[in-house]
């Protein structure tokens, strides 16, 4: 039996093959192997050493502006070979061309985003963070807060679900800021991950170690890391908390964030009714939510709040819609959802679909349906479920588990301030979508439940054909949650420099201040 070829890393600013057979990357629709990755034998600590200090140094003899202009020669090259990675896209995670945008243009889109907002700092070198402030009576002597590129790598350890833009969304500000990037993309989609870093190294357009791809498993990454590196990861809560165990983290201050498990809601106003447009504007979102990437996306809605009185119409226009949806080989142009990403994903989605079903009825089972230009004994491919409880505030494990798939849970509530104390039972989560045609309530529910959420995502009427979407991040508001979310926080503008340089403050005289002044620019939000 003939094996694939070893996907080649690149670190220390060269192309080295892992050593062994590697691990395999398979067509999750077909059951076929794509490519094989491995990054044993590698020699991580001379590779994270030669991103430190030459590619690190290099960045940082740039200005922001001229940072800027590699995000947009980066945006060029990317643009120039999307059809390869629409193909990698659809072989490898078994989405559909509709899909496959959210995640390829979705990266694109950040970077040109970056790209435009570092044009405008322009010949700066550091960046002015608030105003002076006197130290005492005599004006001369005061304080400035400055921020600096860490002089460290960002390491990053990606999700599966989003192989190009968990790339960009993390490695546009990092090099806008002066910070040469290493990423780890999950194993099995990674092929897309290491195929567009590889398109960007041979247009020669970054300094030698300002970025770095390593494919395969991750031991060893983590022990490399040094007081002025960060670390940024996608994941499990569960990997998370070692992470954050990891020496790298609790004894060297390596600065970490992370974006762990969400189960994100949306609320019906209680005002609403059966024929109304904010009942009809939920359905169809959830709807999306539930579909889009087969689900597999960690802003994907998994708890619906609705009124009592509402349920059950809720129920049947929700499972009315999902009827409609086609499952199968994402290359037929009729199949609205492709397959999970992998047989270990479906397998999970499985289970974690019987673990709500203890506490939650059927309300929509799309597996009756034959899968479309597939075979059910080979693709990972899960039909849409739609699980509701009458009662969710006896439930535990609905406000617990987050199945990673086209599954999500109808609950029904019987005042407000329950429908609030229900969702914050999600200790924590990326977003929070709110539908009303009400301005006073969509305003009262935002000031309620942003303390528990990174966004709150409202949609009403007058923005229904402009509105992004519950699921979509976009680059200039702020993509992170606290608690069980993971607490961080990344994108949101310029705030995401924040992350990747050093705050401090400068005492000095007013004129050392003028000079200093000179070589950076106000960060404005």
């Amino acid at each position: 039996m003939t094996t694939s070829p070893l996907l080649p890393n690149h670190l220390g600013g060269q192309w080295q093959t892992g050593n062994g057979a590697g691990t395999p990357l398979f067509d999750p629709v077909l059951g076929t192997e794509l490519a094989r990755v491995s990054s044993a034998g590698l020699d991580l600590a001379a590779g994270f050493a030669f991103a430190r200090e030459q590619g690190g140094k290099a960045l940082r003899a740039l200005s922001y502006g001229e940072r800027a202009a590699l995000l947009a020669a980066i945006v060029k090259v990317l643009q120039a070979n999307r059809d390869a990675y629409y193909e990698i896209a659809t072989a490898n995670a078994g989405t559909t061309t509709k899909d496959s945008a959210v995640d390829i243009d979705g990266g694109i889109f950040t970077l040109g985003y970056y790209a435009k907002q570092g044009e405008a700092l322009g010949s700066a070198r550091a960046l002015l963070d608030g105003e002076r402030i006197r130290m005492g009576k005599d004006p001369v002597f005061q304080t400035q807060h400055i921020l600096q590129p860490t002089h460290g790598v960002a390491l990053f350890i990606n999700a599966f679900n989003f192989p190009s833009w968990g790339l960009w969304e993390k490695a546009a500000p990092a090099l806008l800021s002066g910070v040469p990037v290493i990423v780890k993309p999950a194993t099995a989609t990674a092929w897309l991950t290491q195929r567009m870093v590889k398109d960007v190294i041979d247009a020669n357009i970054l300094p030698p170690g300002a970025l770095s791809v390593v494919c395969g498993s991750s031991a060893g990454l983590m022990d490399q890391l040094q007081p002025f590196d960060v670390v940024s990861f996608t994941g499990s809560a569960e990997t998370a908390r070692i992470i954050r165990s990891h020496p790298a983290v609790a004894e060297r201050s390596v600065r970490c964030n992370i974006e762990a498990d969400s189960l994100n809601s949306a609320l019906l106003d209680p005002a609403a009714t059966a024929d109304g447009e904010a009942f009809n504007l939920l359905v169809s979102e959830v709807v999306r939510e539930m579909t889009v990437k087969s689900g597999q996306k960690c802003t994907a809605i998994r708890r619906v709040f609705v009124p009592r009185a509402l349920y059950d119409a809720a129920a049947q226009a929700i499972g009315a819609r999902l009827a409609k949806t086609s499952v199968g080989n994402p290359r037929n142009e009729s199949v609205r959802m492709g397959s999970l990403v992998s047989a270990e994903q479906k397998t999970s989605v499985l289970e974690g679909i019987a673990t709500l079903r203890a506490e939650a009825e059927v309300l929509f089972d799309g597996s009756s349906a034959a899968l479309v230009d597939a075979d059910a004994a080979v693709a990972a491919c899960v039909a849409p479920t739609l699980l509701g409880s009458r009662e969710p505030a006896k439930a535990k494990v609905l406000h617990e588990v987050e199945v990673f798939g086209p599954v999500a849970t109808l609950m029904a509530y019987d005042s407000i301030g329950q429908a609030y104390e229900l969702i914050r039972r999600g200790e924590g989560s990326l977003v929070c979508s709110v539908y009303s045609t009400d301005p006073a309530f969509t305003a009262s529910a935002a000031l309620e439940l942003g303390s528990a959420h990174g966004r709150v995502h409202a949609i009403s009427p007058d923005v229904a054909a402009s509105q992004t979407g519950h699921g979509n991040v976009m680059p200039m508001s702020l993509h992170g949650g606290p608690g069980r979310a993971g607490g961080g926080e990344e994108l949101g503008g310029l705030r995401a420099l924040g992350f990747y340089h050093r705050r401090s403050a400068v005492q000095a005289s007013s004129a050392a201040l003028d000079v200093l002044a000179a070589s950076a620019v106000a960060l404005k939000f």
